[in-house]
């Protein structure tokens, strides 16, 4: 199956013949690329988050992915794959991108379905796509192999023997003439239940997505054991009645999988139906769900981490309050905060901190932490800004200080997204909150 891999705020142009390709430009078929201007127009139309946008490259039409991460197919099957562009900027290439990525994925809520050990030893060699669909495939063999659970379900039928209920008027009018039959309502032990349909659905489109060899063939078996249910007609009215209660747990991982791949879960999906889903994620919650997850390993003890507070508004008015002010992260001792963090998916480089460039940083950001510093802390205390550690950004920056505030700090931190640890500054001043020495830049 033909497709790409490129990395955030690439930018893609359709394919020309007799037009040289520019260095830095991304190829697509015209058709693919007529498919993604139509998709950036609508997703404008809707109002929907802008994981595409138009642009021109050299004189050419092109449309830029933004900072969502993940797959893009289009209906003819064409797949572009999109990796976060720390990889680029590491130079470590698309194999540690995607691995990187896959990681991460996994503190994202809803998907902590993400088998690393087994995802890793693909990802080397498949795109983000057939990683899915191969991590879909076990959970689903995984159940297979303890068996699908049957459930008592209602059934209207003309049997031959009665049971259950003589649907009188019904049989009646079906059996005036055909005395060997029984128009009967009964309950039937059966696999045909809600969790069932879904798998087999998502089998079903699996099969029709994957090129690998070894995920059809794998895709096709479990198929097979699915033959006797019907496929989810209506995926989102039997997601809403799904019951995983006593001996239903391992289902849990593969319904997590069938909700992305059905697209009643998937985090965006292009416009244009099941034909052509579109399985993105947004960077920025991927990076602060994973900074959340480790940060809380490296607090020292009493120290706790709270996401997403949100006890304070920036104004009230009319006895209302209203813009709410909401961290990504809150560290407390008891009750009592003591560091607002937030994070950051932006690449800033410590050698510009002249001119018009200070850094990368965005002044609005600033403006942001300080609401929190005076909200959050009383305006006495540190706040933290968190960017992805890269080779131009491998130490703290100096502190900053607010010249109308001399008792609020404000830090911007790399963290190291291979390490899983955010990287403290030098001159120790938050070394109480988190355990040891051991986690500054070497």
């Amino acid at each position: 199956m033909a497709g790409i891999t490129i990395y955030e705020f690439d930018a893609l142009v359709a394919a020309a013949s007799g037009v040289p390709d520019v260095g830095g430009q991304r190829v697509v078929p015209p058709g693919v690329f007529e498919w993604l201007e139509l998709q950036t127009l609508r997703a404008a139309e809707a109002g929907a988050s802008a994981w595409l946008r138009l642009t021109q490259r050299r004189g050419r039409r092109a449309v830029q992915v933004t900072s969502f991460v993940g797959v893009i197919r289009s209906p003819d099957g064409f797949q572009i794959e999109v990796l976060p562009k720390v990889g680029k900027a590491n130079g470590e290439g698309d194999a540690q991108a995607r691995q990187l990525l896959i990681e991460m994925l996994r503190c994202l809520g809803g998907f902590r379905h993400v088998q690393t050990d087994s995802a890793k030893l693909v990802a080397t060699r498949m795109p983000l796509l057939e990683v899915f669909i191969g991590e879909f495939l076990l959970a689903v063999e995984h159940i297979v192999k303890q068996g699908l659970r049957s459930d008592y379900a209602a059934r209207r039928d003309n049997v031959f023997a009665l049971h259950g209920k003589l649907q009188i008027a019904t049989h009646l009018r079906q059996n005036l003439c055909r005395r060997d039959r029984f128009f009967a309502e009964f309950d039937e032990f059966s696999t045909n239940r809600p969790e069932n349909r879904l798998l087999h659905a998502a089998l079903r489109r699996a099969l029709a997505w994957t090129a690998s060899q070894a995920n059809q063939q794998l895709a096709r078996e479990l198929c097979f054991v699915f033959a006797d249910v019907p496929e989810s007609e209506q995926p989102a009215v039997d997601f809403s009645i799904v019951r995983l209660d006593r001996g239903m747990g391992h289902y849990a991982d593969a319904l997590a999988w069938a909700r992305l791949i059905l697209g009643d879960a998937s985090p965006l999906t292009g416009a244009g139906g099941h034909r052509a889903p579109s399985l993105l994620f947004p960077m920025e919650a991927v990076f602060e769900a994973y900074v959340a997850k480790h940060l809380a390993r490296q607090l020292a003890h009493p120290f706790t981490l709270k996401t997403q507070a949100r006890s304070y508004s920036l104004v009230t008015h009319l006895g209302q309050d209203w813009f709410r002010l909401k961290p990504d992260l809150l560290v407390q001792e008891s009750s009592a905060n003591r560091l607002v963090l937030d994070t950051k998916w932006k690449l800033l480089d410590d050698k510009k901190a002249t001119g018009t460039d200070k850094y990368g940083l965005d002044q609005g950001d600033f403006y942001q932490l300080y609401a929190y510093g005076q909200s959050y802390l009383d305006g006495q205390g540190d706040v933290v800004l968190i960017y992805p550690q890269t080779d131009a950004f491998e130490e703290a920056l100096p502190v900053f200080g607010f010249p109308k505030s001399s008792g609020l700090r404000l830090w911007v931190l790399p963290f190291c997204l291979d390490k899983r640890a955010l990287i403290l500054p030098p001159c120790g001043s938050l070394d109480a909150l988190f355990v040891g020495n051991g986690l500054q830049s070497e």
